[in-house]
């Protein structure tokens, strides 16, 4: 009986340990999940930033020129190849002037006509109805020689440099969508951008822009806004801006991919390390959690430029705050952290 008692009283000690290690080891996962996440903090301010857009668009000529007659006839002889620089008025190309022969000699004979009715119609040998069909005659003659004239000898509307030449010499041209030539001014050049629709107020003809080309890598090229075009795009709520560049050497040439970098003056934003900024998985979004008495906020911000190692934020942190750079990872909105010390 004793002995009987005894192992009881042995197995009551052993339950009561293993009750005690339990709540132990309870407490101590307790422990463990309040534990705090541990973050470093960077203040952060506002300043003056520079609000800069960078635009892309294809360089265009200033004028471009399909050199070709309005009838159909033979290329007599091209004077120019492709690469060419022209002046205003050059003789480009000689079409054949058969034609244009007979009609000089019409035009002579009708010249003939006139002035023997003139004199007639000076002495009363004729009446005024007489002179006037006889002047119109040689006017309408007069008009088609010089079209004619126009479509024999082609020359060229602009100075500039031939970009294309699609026949040659004793070819027969038909009227086609093909021109014999194109000429194209390239001094000066322009591109056509778009802009955002809440730049519009703050662009204005003669702005001053900087244009870089992949071709001549970081090298800036100087440019002015020549047009801003007065509508905006209902569907893309941009509007048009035609800048245009001196390119008195040359250098720059149409087809050419260049960046158009517009300032828009300078504006007070909050400035964050790109650390702090955080995207949120399944959308474009970005976040940053700000500090405040011991708990973080989850802050939808909406970012402007990057610059180096920090990004401006438009919206969504206030001046002088606190911001998380480090241990987002176990972070959510209104948890209380552990500020890690620097």
């Amino acid at each position: 009986m004793r002995k009987s008692f005894q192992i009881a009283a042995l197995l009551v000690v052993a339950l009561l340990s293993a009750c005690t290690g339990g709540a132990d080891k309870t407490e101590g996962a307790h422990g463990a999940t309040e534990e705090k996440p541990s973050v470093k903090l960077a203040s952060v301010a506002s300043r003056g930033v520079d609000q800069i857009e960078e635009y892309t668009a294809t360089v265009e000529a200033e004028a471009k020129n399909n050199i070709a007659p309005t009838s159909p006839g033979r290329i007599d002889k091209i004077f120019v190849e492709v690469g060419d620089r022209v002046s205003k008025g050059q003789k480009l190309v000689q079409m054949d002037a058969a034609s244009l022969k007979q009609m000089k000699l019409q035009l002579e004979n009708e010249e003939t006509e006139f002035r023997r009715m003139d004199e007639l119609y000076k002495v009363g040998g004729a009446s005024k109805s007489e002179w006037d069909a006889a002047k119109t005659t040689l006017d309408v003659r007069l008009t088609s020689y010089n079209n004619l004239l126009e479509n024999t000898q082609l020359l060229s509307p602009i100075n500039g440099v031939v970009t294309a030449r699609n026949f040659d010499n004793g070819d027969l041209y038909s009227s086609s969508a093909t021109p014999v030539l194109v000429v194209e001014q390239i001094t000066p050049v322009k591109l056509l951008i778009n802009v955002s629709e809440p730049y519009f107020p703050k662009v204005a003809k003669g702005m001053e822009v900087k244009v870089k080309f992949d071709v001549y890598g970081d090298e800036e090229f100087e440019g002015k806004v020549s047009l801003v075009y007065p509508t905006i795009d209902a569907t893309t709520h941009t509007f048009p801006v035609e800048v245009k560049l001196p390119n008195t050497n040359q250098r720059v040439r149409p087809g050419m991919f260049g960046r158009v970098t517009v300032s828009f003056g300078v504006l007070d934003h909050v400035v964050v390390p790109d650390q702090a900024v955080v995207k949120r998985a399944g959308s474009g979004d970005r976040y940053v959690y700000v500090y405040k008495d011991g708990k973080v906020s989850y802050n939808k911000v909406e970012l402007g430029r990057r610059m180096g190692t920090e990004y401006e934020l438009i919206s969504g942190v206030e001046n002088n705050s606190q911001v998380v750079i480090a241990g987002q990872s176990r972070l959510a909105d209104g948890v209380e952290v552990e500020v890690e010390m620097n």
